[in-house]
């Protein structure tokens, strides 16, 4: 095999692996959920589209990145109303996660990507990155494939709410896996808005606060996905994957200085957090 072309970790024997570490490609971690996602859209949606796009990047720039299999479970309870969804503690998936990428960081790679795909996760793989620069001698750095197709999307957008089950996730879906998508049970929802803050914390709001679907909807939608096209997905999908080699390329090229200790006494180094 020729480990340049391979772009997916597992394949990998531990013999080619060590080729891999000595390439140093970019290795990146998907993240999504197993949740509802509204009548028309499969518990999947969050893990199948971040991972489609992680793939993509794989096969465009093979020589760049090792893709991970998906975490494909998050921090979900607040969706637990509505049957099938899977929910792990927050203090769980930042452990689980960080074990992923300290091992990662342990056989030699010096830059990880957390790429997410559940907006409920954002702050937990935040702190995943945090935490693995702090404890390892690699970088990890995340980001959500969405924030790198919103500029796109805004130029197609017929709706004005990005939420959930909505038009860019139902057009993303419909783009990679139409036979899926249930179009004809598609529908609109709204959350609870007030003047700060709204039910499903929305970007547009300063306070964060996301309460129980269940008390909310009963569609389980947030958004509108009746305006969703694959047209308009395989704009998302481009921009999101052309973003996120962008972004690759500039984490495998950003450096890693020797750390400067400015202390004038000496310190207690035998403390460790």
């Amino acid at each position: 095999m020729n480990v340049a072309d391979e772009y997916r970790y597992n394949r990998l024997t531990w013999e080619e692996m060590n080729e891999a570490i000595a390439m140093q490609k970019v290795v990146i971690l998907p993240t999504g959920s197993t949740e509802q996602h509204g009548r028309h859209l499969p518990l999947e949606v969050d893990a199948f589209l971040t991972g489609s796009v992680c793939l993509e990047v794989g096969r465009r720039s093979p020589e760049q990145v090792l893709v991970l299999p998906p975490i494909s479970y998050g921090l979900n309870l607040h969706h637990i109303d509505f049957p099938g969804t899977i929910h792990i503690e927050p203090e769980t998936f930042i452990a689980f996660g960080l074990n992923i990428t300290k091992s990662v960081a342990y056989h030699g790679f010096k830059k990880i990507l957390i790429v997410n795909g559940h907006g409920s996760n954002a702050s937990l793989v935040d702190l995943i990155a945090r935490k693995t620069v702090l404890s390892t001698n690699s970088l990890c750095a995340a980001v959500g494939y969405f924030s790198l197709a919103t500029a796109a999307f805004n130029k197609v957008r017929d709706t004005q709410v990005i939420a959930h089950s909505d038009e860019l996730e139902t057009s993303l879906y419909l783009y990679l896996a139409p036979e899926r998508v249930r179009m004809d049970k598609a529908e609109a929802g709204d959350d609870v808005m007030g003047k700060y803050m709204s039910s499903d914390s929305t970007g547009n709001y300063p306070v964060r606060f996301n309460d129980f679907w269940g008390r909310w909807t009963k569609s389980g939608v947030h958004g509108d996905a009746t305006t969703a096209t694959a047209e308009k997905g395989k704009i998302i999908f481009e921009a999101a994957v052309s973003g996120l080699i962008e972004v690759v390329d500039e984490l495998r090229n950003w450096p890693i200085a020797e750390r400067s200790d400015q202390h004038a006494q000496p310190t207690q180094s035998q403390i460790h957090w």
